[in-house]
């Protein structure tokens, strides 16, 4: 501990010559990161064995093994609390190294480490697959909720957790027929590697001969030999013609791509309807706070009905933006909706991208999220030299979470700058969940924040549009989600909760993010110190689900307005936060949680009109 306090001094000397008055935190992503060679190699994320891409089946089959006794034991000890726990280990024994995998695949610069994490994705998916059908498996939990005496010892976090392992058995066709079974099984197999086909290709870039392209935007675009690679949309692009090109070429139907996508909807209804449901939707939204189809139709068409008319005035200033651009085309276009709507907002507030930038490094927004986290929940930051071999790439950051009275509640990998090969998207990974471990030593989580933001360069930190503060806070909801979550089960543990639930705490901190009370405690330029002055992929995570932005939405501008909105940093209304929302994970009910927070019951209605009120205050707050 001592010498990594000592690097982290050193590495705050060679910035103070701009500012000398950044944290630990704020410095450790305010300077380029430094290589120590002499420290002891290691494994990806400290795990011995992945110290090279051979150690994933190496942990494979390790995991495996220790499946294989945990599926004994379940089966042979008498029905008790001890089987929801024999349940979790085995949850956790297998998760811990899937979800490493997980990412491992989509973020390691080195292929070789991709496609050995893949492999270990396909094998321990399949496995969990069959175990989701393991008869005798699910008949251990059957003693176990058939026995009213002994249902009765149970705590009621025991009781919902074995209620969540039976429901996942009952969603993959545990009643039916061997053959069904079998066929449920191979279904779900096929789906995993569907899956990987669909969002491996929705992130490849269409590739066309450069001189079906004007001559004076091929520059615009990537160029490899006589071919131009359009790998987005380039929606803000201000030249009409780079966004209709990009739009019209990156989304143009791709045959095989379409046909996978036909197939992994066909194979997900045909899923349903063998376990039993009338659709895909119908099986997803099961253990949802919106529950059936039909709910979320109805939240959807009564928002829809009570934004028409907002919906028509906004369309009004994209035409009449569109003509003030001189452009040959008078009609909004599909390319046209974020350059317009970007520029809108541009002009309302009247503020150049580039005055503003300098007042968020990504070192000051991260002092900013440490100060609030510390006012409103008790925790801080404290940044970690990593070993040789633990990260997968030199700019990753280590945060420990740290509670004021509990200690280290878990570690945050940030992964948060642009590199060759590195996915564009911004996304929160769980690593390792929370448990209680059997010796009464609570296993501690830890996630990845992966991000898409500019690295620093020269003397010059990392900038943020105000875009990218939001999305960093965003991504950071769900990381102190998984933090605080501190369940005795793994399987709840964090954001391991229903979907239309988990964006809520992350949305809550978009809030946070545009409050100037927030904001004016750490915006301050870099250099000087001045204080501020003024392609789908979502299809396979959120099928049936994409609904839940917007409820969960709804559910974090009712806890603003109601918690926080006359004061951001109320500690009262922190540890309420915590007690009532972030604690639970997925242990508790959804809508049990948000009841505990606004200590009412909110209907559909209420969402809706959440919203709405929360588009009415943009507007005239821009106005």
């Amino acid at each position: 501990m001592r010498s990594s306090r000592l690097l982290l001094q050193r590495s705050h000397a060679l910035y103070r010559r701009s500012v000398n008055t950044w944290s630990a935190v704020g410095a450790a992503f305010n300077v380029q990161h430094q290589r120590f060679e002499h420290l002891q190699k290691n494994g990806l994320f400290g795990v011995p064995e992945l110290s090279g891409p051979a150690g994933f089946q190496m942990a494979q089959h390790q995991a495996l093994r220790e499946a294989e006794f945990l599926v004994h034991k379940a089966c042979t000890h008498p029905p008790g609390a001890v089987t929801v726990e024999t349940f979790d280990q085995l949850s956790d024994s297998l998760c811990r190294v899937a979800d490493l995998a997980d990412f491992i695949k989509v973020a390691h610069p080195d292929a070789a480490f991709r496609e050995a994490a893949e492999r270990t994705c396909v094998e321990i998916g399949t496995v969990v697959e069959i175990l989701n059908t393991n008869v005798d498996l699910c008949q251990s939990l059957k003693n176990l909720l058939g026995n009213e005496a002994v249902l009765a010892t149970l705590d009621s976090d025991t009781r919902r957790v074995a209620e969540l392992f039976m429901f996942d058995f009952e969603i993959s066709g545990i009643h039916l027929d061997y053959s069904k079974r079998s066929k449920a099984v191979a279904l779900n197999v096929k789906l995993l590697d569907l899956y990987h086909v669909f969002l491996s290709g929705s992130q490849l870039p269409n590739a066309i001969d450069k001189q079906v392209l004007p001559e004076h935007i091929r520059h615009c675009f990537s160029i490899d030999g006589n071919r131009v690679q359009i790998g987005g949309l380039h929606a803000d692009s201000p030249n009409e013609l780079v966004r209709e090109a990009a739009y019209k070429i990156f989304l143009y139907p791709n045959t095989s791509l379409l046909l996978c996508l036909d197939e992994l909807l066909a194979c997900r209804h045909e899923l349903a309807t063998l376990v039993g449901y009338e659709s895909f939707a119908h099986r997803a939204l099961k253990g949802t706070m919106a529950k059936t189809p039909e709910t979320v139709m109805k939240f959807l068409k009564l928002l829809t009905e009570k934004l028409s008319d907002r919906t028509s005035k906004d369309f009004k200033m994209m035409k009449e933006m569109k003509k003030k651009t001189h452009t040959t085309n008078p009609e909004v276009m599909p390319w046209d909706h974020a350059y317009l709507s970007s520029a809108i907002r541009t002009e309302m507030f009247n503020i150049d991208p580039s005055i503003y930038s300098p007042y968020f490094s990504l070192g000051a927004c991260m002092e900013g999220l440490n100060c609030l986290f510390t006012q409103l929940l008790g925790v801080y930051f404290q940044a970690e030299q990593p070993k040789m071999g633990e990260l997968w790439s030199e700019d990753v950051r280590k945060l420990a979470v740290v509670h004021e009275t509990e200690g280290v509640l878990g570690y945050i990998y940030c992964d948060f700058f642009r590199r060759p090969d590195k996915p564009h998207q911004d996304c929160h990974f769980t690593i390792r969940g929370g448990r209680l471990r059997d010796d009464g030593v609570y296993q501690l989580p830890v996630v990845v924040l992966m991000l898409s933001l500019p690295p620093p360069s020269g003397r010059t930190p990392s900038l943020l549009t105000p875009s990218m503060v939001e999305n960093l806070f965003h991504e950071m909801g769900h990381a102190m989600h998984s933090m605080l979550g501190r369940t005795h089960y793994q399987h709840v543990t964090g954001t391991r909760c229903s979907t239309d639930f988990a964006e809520v705490p992350s949305i809550l901190m978009e809030y946070f993010a545009s409050d100037y009370r927030v904001l004016r405690q750490f915006a301050r330029h870099y250099q000087t110190g001045e204080a501020w002055q003024l392609r789908f992929s979502h299809l396979v995570g959120y099928g049936a689900k994409y609904y839940s932005y917007l409820m969960s939405r709804a559910v974090a501008s009712m806890v603003w307005r109601q918690c926080f909105l006359q004061d951001p940093f109320s500690r009262v209304m922190g540890e309420r936060y915590r007690r009532e929302m972030l604690a639970h994970g997925g242990s508790k009910e959804p809508v049990l949680m948000v009841q505990g927070m606004l200590q009412k019951t909110p209907t559909i209605e209420d969402f809706v009109d959440a919203l709405v009120l929360d588009l009415n205050a943009n507007v005239k707050s821009s106005v």
